[in-house]
């Protein structure tokens, strides 16, 4: 097990490798609560949502930890699954079947893409320059999240964002957590992100901010509502409108899981010579998952930004990924006590791993005026726009632009300029 997982060449343990699978859960674990209340107001059933999205992040991250090798947490992404409800359902209509219908060839077509290793082949043509843009916008984005959860940033209907109040308990309890935990890391204490969230759940049970779980173990729901469903509506996918809901699906979830892929590998270290080892398998792992999740009954999976939270503790391997995918499976039955695991408690965790991500901006040519453009836009839109995806896409426009500009047409590779034109389209027609 040691030799599959690689532990002497990444410079791991048993130990190390578990605290940051169950770190990265506990950070991603919010997504069986939220996942089935978002998807539910499409008329889906909210019991077969909360175990297809407990199924699809144990499946997802058992393909990425023997596929890949890589220390990653895949479930339903938040921002497709707010896509597939409030736009394709309710905005534009479309009966939640037949949107699961457009999720499942989605998912076809990412594995096809796999297979030809065509998203290997872009992710990797990628400027380094622009990789770390994404990894450090993601950071920012990571960070905006957590203080979001916390109830440190408000919205605002003047300023658009705004300080909370910061006299609420539970966003003392976010606070407290937040300063235990850099206290525990600037000791130098292993797993002081896990060991930080555990502390912040006690005290929030403490002084009554988080609830007693009343019931341990729980009844696991029946998929029966939601499974196989996309194989009864395969036949109404065929419509331009449908047609621009499944290439919406392709676009953000490529680019959200290209964007997770190279900050969690840069951040780990994974990185060489500009390339991701094993890119095509964690993207082939990524793409099954969707397909399996389409079939229970959820919306896009992707790989989880939240994992660079295990990685920040120690992951280094798919061993990480394994015991995310164990944890998953033991939450099936214990879904009464994932309660006590609120956006608070795991807010601090996202706001410090956001820090240490942004680190990698610190690699940018920031003296190369063509480089620093689009690297700045990358990173600024991610949490301006709430999508890792739509900074991709901004940055990817005007990087082969601004190196035009600069008579350095050279060094753009040809696939750059395909994107860029990509995303000019798209933009034109989906906004």
């Amino acid at each position: 097990m040691k030799n599959f997982f690689q532990f002497s060449e990444r410079n791991t343990t048993w130990k190390q490798e578990s605290i940051a699978g169950i770190t990265t859960f506990l950070s991603m674990a919010y997504i069986l609560v939220v996942n089935p209340v978002i998807l539910s107001q499409t008329g889906m059933d909210k019991g077969a949502l909360f175990t297809a999205t407990a199924l699809s992040a144990i499946i997802g991250s058992l393909l990425i930890g023997l596929l890949a090798n890589y220390p990653i947490g895949i479930a339903p992404s938040m921002g497709i699954n707010a896509f597939f409800t409030f736009t394709v359902c309710i905005g534009m209509k479309i009966p939640w079947e037949t949107a699961l219908a457009g999720v499942f060839i989605a998912g076809v077509l990412f594995m096809i893409l796999s297979l030809l290793k065509i998203r290997e082949k872009i992710i990797n043509v990628i400027p380094k320059d622009l990789k770390h843009a994404i990894a450090g916008g993601i950071g920012f984005f990571v960070a905006f999240i957590g203080l979001k959860n916390a109830g440190i940033v408000t919205s605002d209907e003047s300023t658009f964002v705004a300080i909370g109040n910061l006299k609420s308990a539970p966003t003392l309890l976010a606070i407290v957590g937040f300063i235990i935990t850099i206290i525990l890391l600037n000791k130098g204490i292993r797993g002081g992100i896990f060991y930080g969230m555990v502390l912040s759940t006690m005290i929030g049970m403490a002084f009554g901010i988080i609830n007693t779980p009343e019931a341990i173990i729980g009844k696991i729901p029946s998929l029966e509502p939601t499974f196989g469903v996309v194989f009864e509506n395969l036949d109404d996918i065929f419509s331009p409108k449908m047609l621009a809901v499944i290439f919406t699906f392709l676009f953000v979830a490529f680019f959200d899981t290209a964007g997770a892929l190279i900050a969690i590998a840069s951040q780990a270290g994974l990185m060489k010579n500009n390339e991701i080892p094993n890119a095509g398998k964690a993207l082939l792992a990524d793409s099954m998952s969707t397909v399996f999740g389409a079939i229970l009954g959820t919306s896009t999976t992707a790989s989880m930004v939240e994992s660079s939270s295990g990685i920040a503790v120690g992951g280094r391997t798919g061993f990480t990924s394994i015991v995310i995918s164990v944890c998953f499976m033991i939450s099936l039955f214990f879904s009464p006590v994932l309660s006590i695991v609120t956006p608070e408690v795991t807010a601090p965790a996202l706001i410090i791993v956001g820090a240490m991500m942004a680190t990698e901006i610190s690699r940018i040519q920031w003296s190369n005026l063509a480089i620093v453009i689009p690297s700045f836009i990358t990173i600024i839109m991610m949490p301006l726009t709430f999508s890792v995806a739509t900074g991709i896409a901004l940055g990817f426009i005007l990087y082969p632009i601004s190196m035009m500009a600069m008579k350095k047409t050279r060094e753009i590779h040809p696939i750059m300029y395909v994107l860029c034109i990509t995303f000019i389209g798209y933009f034109i027609y989906v906004f």
